[in-house]
């Protein structure tokens, strides 16, 4: 049995769904389904069971050990200003199930985020040098870190976290505002026939990392037993612009219109990121990240064709 916590979520599903790809059906998902839109990224899927995430937290004592737990699960609103929720849900949470795996000796890979670094003034290794977060959201993340580096020397099995750079592809629909400028773009264009633009987004460079390619490092660290934090990202930055661009080619009409830089997110927006590829490298790593133009043609095919969603594994008895 494995647990997935936020596994009707974006990257948890994506993982829930490559488990089901190798065979694995006894999966039991952890997740909250307040907003309802998030049953459609695991309906089709095959699992043991599903625990709404605080009855899970609350009867930790009587849940049987599992082989592997991947806690994907977070509040991961990079605009959150509810810093009480923050820490309870992305740290206390985070702290009090490691604490349960590690008892147990059970194998622990957890959801980091890039956002730890800020704009990058620092760069983008490992190291606790190069993170200064511009919001709550991003120090939640980074104490559950500074936790792990604490208690990693002392746990009997791989604890493992991986910093998700800026993710995006198939079962995001449910994220609304905080889905990927992919998915964004493609809805303004149905809707529109344009794209809008922050002003500055031909300087704006993130790390767009595809999904398939952050499940594949996710069960590259569980199976080679990994400890410590890695980064999970191309390791090459682009712009916004250059987003427009690629879906330009393949939609029409298909106009780019530059928008007013919202007030609200000055000095609390990353303006750079790119993962520092290094540490995963040394780990043994070697798959190919998958190029920008060739992602985001994949993922708006699939927006075309399912809206979004990964389709039913067909099941041979």
């Amino acid at each position: 049995m494995i647990i997935v916590t936020g596994g009707a979520g974006f990257i948890g599903s994506n993982l829930v769904h490559a488990l089901n790809k190798k065979g694995c059906d006894d999966i039991v998902i952890v997740d909250n389904l307040s907003n309802p839109e998030k049953f459609n990224n695991i309906k089709n899927f095959s699992i043991s069971d599903y625990f709404d995430k605080n009855d899970f937290i609350e009867n930790l004592e009587s849940i049987k050990k599992p082989e592997a737990i991947f806690h994907l699960g977070a509040c991961t609103s990079t605009t959150e200003k509810d810093g009480l929720y923050l820490m309870r849900n992305n740290f206390e949470y985070s702290k009090k199930l490691l604490q349960w795996a590690m008892s147990r000796r059970v194998p622990f890979v957890y959801a980091s985020s890039a956002s730890v670094y800020g704009n990058g003034s620092d760069g983008f290794k490992e190291d606790r040098s190069c993170e200064n977060p511009l919001n709550m959201y991003a120090f939640s993340k980074m104490m559950f870190d500074n936790y792990v580096r604490r208690v990693i020397h002392k746990s009997p099995v791989p604890l493992t976290g991986v910093r998700f750079f800026n993710v995006y592809g198939p079962q995001e629909n449910h994220k609304g505002g905080m889905a990927s400028v992919i998915f964004q773009f493609y809805h303004q264009l149905k809707k529109y026939g344009e794209m809008r633009l922050f002003e500055g987004s031909k300087e704006f460079l993130r790390d767009f990392v595809f999904v398939d390619d952050v499940v594949k490092v996710i069960l590259f660290l569980y199976s080679g037993e990994k400890k410590g934090i890695f980064n999970c990202g191309t390791g090459r930055a682009r712009s916004f612009y250059d987003i427009a661009a690629i879906m330009k080619k393949g939609s029409k009409p298909a106009r780019i219109t530059i928008v007013p830089f919202p007030v609200e997110l000055k000095c609390k927006y990353q303006s750079y990121t790119c993962s520092d590829p290094g540490n995963l490298i040394r780990a043994g790593y070697k798959n190919k990240f998958t190029e920008i133009e060739e992602g985001v043609i994949k993922y708006h095919h699939l927006l075309e064709s399912t809206g979004g969603y990964l389709e039913k594994i067909p099941r041979h008895h």
